[in-house]
Parts: structure tokens; C-alpha cells; sequence
């Protein structure tokens, strides 16, 4: 932890975000185990790092059904949860963002995809928050750009978020997460262009950077939101260059399997540097977008070139810098 800190402190950013398993720390009833988290909001505090928690997936035993990652089929227990988060954290965690990409399937089994429903869960868990640490931020739970609107396996992001603030998302964060990934297209680039630099997802507003951003502040002004601020809780560049070796040891096939995501081949490492830092000042020069969280740091050498979060980290799996790092070192000033 504090090596992977180091490594954050070295970029000169003022927040990290931690995802937080809620069912790994409630096993059962009264069953809770802090130790991990009290670790990394321990090792945040003595680095002077702000921390954002994002909290997701409930334990089995609150849910409806035991399918991968859901709410609790009470979204009470959610509240209570927060309010237990919270509380054992006052002062110490700056923000807490309420669940992950809830319009898709795999985050929300159990429950059908409704913004409506989520809000319900938003209100449920920013309640347990408030009454335990009104000064920290609440932060929704940013959607996940897909492009699919099947109503089965995800609702597409924008009328996500349209049914959000319907619901009155509004009133109960200080925040509206956001998750604008570029696939392979640089940050300024829209879907409306004439002509795109990467082969495929490129037909889509949600494939791109600044037409998510600026959707969604859209959306927010159409509804008379003059106020709050867009969290870019996740957003990045995949690039396999530097991950694998020419030929893999069989001789015949690469060490990552791209299938589905090919774009990230038609990133190279020099793309994925420009891109993000020119993401950061984009960032910069919108009043309305608030903190801006990078996915990811150093995930390459934990999980290895073969795994695909790797292809977004700042790190090799040798633990060297990759030129997006060193990019992001030089560039001065940037938002966290």
C-alpha cells in the first residue's frame, strides 16, 4: 500500500479512490471486519491523500439472489451500512460515491435496471451517510458507457441518467458521477466528427470523452441542475503496447486476448499519455466537472499483462513507468 501511495504521491494528485466490497466486510449480521479498510484509509491519511470510497455489491445474505454483483433486496440495509462506513470514518474520507455502473446487469442482479430504483438506493445510502458525517460528499454512482439500450443487460448511460434526475438524484448528492472513457478516440474528438481517428466504436456518443462529458452537463442544465459538479470517478485509455512481446511463448498467439475490444491495439503508449493529459485539461477548463480519478494506476503489477485492466495502467508489470505516468508527472497544474 504504501509503495502503490508513493507511486500516487509521485504524480502530485491530492485524491485516490478505493472501491469498497461491502460483502467483504459484513459477513453476516453484527459480522464485520475492518481491518483492510482500516489499513488503506490509515496509509490515505498518513500520505495526506483525500480518499473516495466507492461502495458496491452487497453481501448475499441482504440479497434476493446470489448472481455476481447486486443490491440488498432492502435497500435500507444499504443506509445502514453507510451509516456504519461513515460513521467509523468521520473526518477521515472526504467523499463516498454510492454504487457502480448501476445500469448494467452484471452490478445490479436482483433487481431490474430502473434509475428510478437506484435513486431510491442513492437516497437510502446518502441518508446513512448525512446522519453519520455531514461533512463528507455524497457522490452518485456513475453509469457505465455501453452503447446498449437492450433493457436486459444495460440501459443505455444517457437515459440512465435522464431518469436519474427525474427521480431527484439532485437532492441528495453534492456530485454526479461519471465514467467518460475514450475507447481509442483522443479526449476532444466527437462522435459528430467527419472523420475519426480509431477503426471501430466510434459511431457512439458514448464512446467518447468529451461527448459524455458534455452530455451529461446537457442533461443536468435541461433539468435546471446549475450546481453540481460531474465526478469523473473512472475514465482512461487502454493501450497493449509495452504488454506483451512480439510473439508469445507458443509462438502463435498474443499474450492478451483483445477479442471485444480490439481499439486498445490502435492506442499506443505515446496516444495514451497525450490523451490523458489532455483529458486532465479539459477537466481543468470546465468549471462544472469536478475531481477526476484515472483508471488506473498500477493494476498491471498486480494482475499481470495478460489481464485487461492492464493495458490501462500507468505502470508496467515490471514496476517501470509507463509514458503516460511520466506525462502525467511533468504536467503541472492538474485536478486530482
Amino acid at each position: 500500500m504504501a509503495e502503490t501511495l508513493g507511486w500516487a504521491q509521485g504524480l502530485g494528485v491530492g485524491w485516490v479512490k478505493q472501491q469498497v466490497e461491502w460483502h467483504t466486510i459484513e459477513h453476516g449480521p453484527d459480522d464485520l471486519d475492518w481491518e483492510t479498510l482500516d489499513y488503506v484509509v490509515d496509509a490515505c491519511q498518513s500520505f495526506g491523500f483525500k480518499l473516495l470510497l466507492s461502495v458496491t455489491h452487497a453481501p448475499d445474505w441482504t440479497r434476493a439472489v446470489e448472481l455476481e454483483s447486486g443490491p440488498p433486496a432492502d435497500y435500507a440495509e444499504f443506509g445502514r451500512f453507510m451509516g456504519q462506513l461513515a460513521t467509523r470514518y468521520q473526518g477521515r474520507v472526504a467523499a463516498y460515491e454510492l454504487w457502480n455502473e448501476p445500469n448494467l446487469a452484471r452490478e445490479w442482479r436482483g433487481d431490474r435496471l430502473d434509475p428510478a430504483r437506484f435513486v431510491v438506493l442513492v437516497a437510502e445510502g446518502a441518508s446513512g451517510v448525512r446522519a453519520a458525517d455531514p461533512d463528507a460528499l455524497v457522490i452518485s454512482g456513475a453509469p457505465a458507457v455501453t452503447g446498449i439500450n437492450d433493457g436486459v443487460e444495460a440501459l443505455d448511460d444517457r437515459v440512465f441518467l435522464r431518469g436519474m434526475v427525474e427521480a431527484g438524484v439532485a437532492q441528495w448528492v453534492d456530485g454526479i458521477g461519471v465514467h467518460p472513457y475514450g475507447f481509442a478516440n483522443p479526449p476532444d474528438e466527437s462522435w459528430q466528427d467527419s472523420a475519426h481517428v480509431a477503426s471501430s466504436h466510434n459511431d457512439h456518443p458514448s464512446f467518447f470523452f468529451r461527448d459524455t462529458l458534455e452530455d451529461y452537463r446537457a442533461i443536468m442544465l435541461a433539468y435546471g441542475d446549475t450546481t453540481h459538479q460531474v465526478w469523473a470517478t473512472e475514465f482512461g485509455w487502454p493501450s497493449i503496447e509495452g504488454m506483451e512481446p512480439e510473439v508469445s511463448a507458443d509462438g502463435t498467439r498474443p499474450v492478451v486476448d483483445t477479442t471485444g475490444w480490439e481499439y486498445a491495439r490502435e492506442v499506443s503508449e505515446a496516444q495514451q499519455a497525450d490523451y490523458i493529459v489532455r483529458a486532465y485539461r479539459m477537466g481543468d477548463e470546465r468549471s462544472w466537472v469536478g475531481p477526476m480519478f484515472l483508471w488506473n494506476l498500477n493494476l498491471a503489477t498486480t494482475w499481470g499483462p495478460s489481464d485487461d485492466v492492464s493495458a490501462y495502467s500507468l505502470l508496467h508489470p515490471d514496476r517501470t513507468y509507463r509514458p503516460a505516468y511520466i506525462a502525467l508527472r511533468l504536467a503541472e497544474p492538474l485536478t486530482p
